[in-house]
């Protein structure tokens, strides 16, 4: 028998069963991760519940699944870094990891609070209520296997609520344990804390040889981060262009630091410090890229003592089309604790961290990620995870059965998109829909009963 998008990931998923008390929750589990992949319309969980056949039921353990049931939501990451770690070969491993906000409307939920917009415009700040998430996603080099762009697969999407704070009329005793706990309990801190995890889920995978390299952004570059232990992992991080930055004093001094100081831009700026280049796969095909390297700067406002290596990325060339003129992009600044490997190789990793902001559209457009409407605090993070989860078994699925390229077996593209290389996110929900109705034999012990009537009218409750 042919092996089938849907038949591959429900192999993946049985690994999801330990994890689970029983085996009524993890069908359960299984059979709500199903769908919220089928589904049409707004990601309800009523929707899900509608379009798994379960109008007819009683639709209170469905939801008690994320309040009373006890599973952690990282562990059902575990089997997609196991068995995608093959596809990652090289003694550098790239992990992409970014925030990501969550839209609510509901004013009792406890984690969700006033935060800025991303997509405010420049000049003026929006505000959004919502929840926020960290997100962890392997980057698999797919450009080393043929041409096609790198795929990121979800390893880890965990809920970062913020502190309470108090009302103006709090006791300065109150303020005071306020301002403690913001430095406990804030974004940076809680990605200290995922890194010796992350290390711990490769090697727990079979990467004990391999090095854990974190492509971050600019909000990851501080001391908090840069200046926390780590066991064979580095960090890429993009830096400001005005950071103060030093080499250690000459000998026999009683300095550490340099007197004098230099930023990024001074050395983009520097014609004594020359350009190099090297090509790196980025836009469906291999680009040159120039760029400077200057190797053990410390900073001492934010790594301290720990040697540092900067890259200086220089402004890329662009055409809006093909007549037009040239347009530049802005250069970047990059810090990384790795002193030893290749400018060529972490330049990739830092390129490829893009696919992280596909997995938040994916996630947001077109699962609908964070569109359930839970209350309850322990609900609230782990229906979404759950859905990642499944989002991240799915990509995995698709690449273990019909490799990185775009085949056959997907629907034909439509005319005004011919240039598609690799699957997309919608490509394989509608192949998943496609396989649920023509091979109801794989779906019967999760009693599903998927049919494309029953899908519309469960789109139009």
């Amino acid at each position: 028998m042919t092996p089938t998008l849907l038949a591959t990931w429900l192999d993946i998923l049985t690994a999801w069963r330990p994890h689970f008390p029983q085996q009524r929750t993890y069908q359960r589990a299984v059979r709500q991760a199903l769908g919220a992949l089928l589904c049409l319309g707004r990601r309800c969980l009523s929707r899900i519940i509608w379009t798994n056949g379960g109008e007819r039921r009683n639709w209170s353990s469905e939801y008690f699944l994320h309040a009373r049931c006890r599973w952690d939501p990282p562990a059902l990451f575990a089997n997609v870094l196991r068995r995608a770690l093959p596809y990652c070969p090289g003694r550098l491993v790239g992990v992409a990891v970014d925030d990501t906000r969550l839209r609510k409307t509901g004013r009792s939920i406890p984690q969700a609070f006033y935060q800025r917009d991303p997509l405010s415009p420049p000049f003026h700040v929006n505000l959004v209520l919502g929840l926020r998430f960290l997100q962890a996603s392997l980057l698999v080099p797919l450009h080393r296997r043929g041409n096609v762009g790198c795929r990121a697969l979800p390893l880890r999407f965990e809920e970062v609520s913020r502190v309470q704070k108090p009302s103006r009329r709090a006791s300065a005793e109150d303020w005071k344990q306020y301002r403690q706990l913001t430095r406990l309990h804030n974004l940076s801190q809680r990605f200290v804390q995922v890194v010796p995890a992350l290390r711990q889920q490769l090697d727990a995978a079979g990467g004990e040889r391999q090095i854990l390299v974190l492509a971050v952004d600019g909000s990851f570059c501080n001391r908090t981060c840069l200046r926390a232990p780590r066991q064979r992992t580095e960090l890429i991080a993009r830096a400001r262009k005005d950071a103060a930055l030093c080499f250690r004093a000459p000998q026999p001094s009683p300095r550490f630091y340099a007197a004098s100081t230099f930023s990024p831009e001074q050395v983009r700026q520097d014609e004594s410090c020359l350009w190099r280049q090297t090509k790196i796969f980025y836009g469906g095909q291999r680009r040159k890229l120039r760029y400077k390297e200057v190797g053990n700067v410390h900073w001492r406002r934010g790594a301290g003592k720990i040697p540092l290596r900067l890259l200086v990325v220089a402004p890329t060339p662009y055409r809006k089309r093909k007549s037009s003129r040239l347009y530049y992009r802005q250069p970047a600044y990059l810090l990384t604790t790795d002193l030893r490997s290749s400018a060529r190789q972490l330049l990739q990793i830092y390129f490829d961290r893009w696919q992280i902001e596909v997995n938040h559209r994916d996630e947001k457009d077109t699962l609908g990620v964070g569109q359930a409407q839970l209350w309850n605090p322990t609900a609230v993070p782990k229906q979404p995870s759950l859905v990642v989860a499944a989002y991240s078994a799915l990509l995995l699925a698709a690449l273990e059965t019909f490799g990185a390229h775009r085949g056959a077996a997907y629907a034909p593209l439509p005319k005004w998109r011919r240039k598609a290389h690799r699957p997309s996110c919608l490509d394989l929900v509608t192949l998943l829909r496609k396989e649920s109705v023509e091979h109801p034999e794989l779906t019967r012990h999760l009693a599903i009963q998927p049919a494309y009537a029953h899908l519309t009218q469960a789109a139009a409750a």
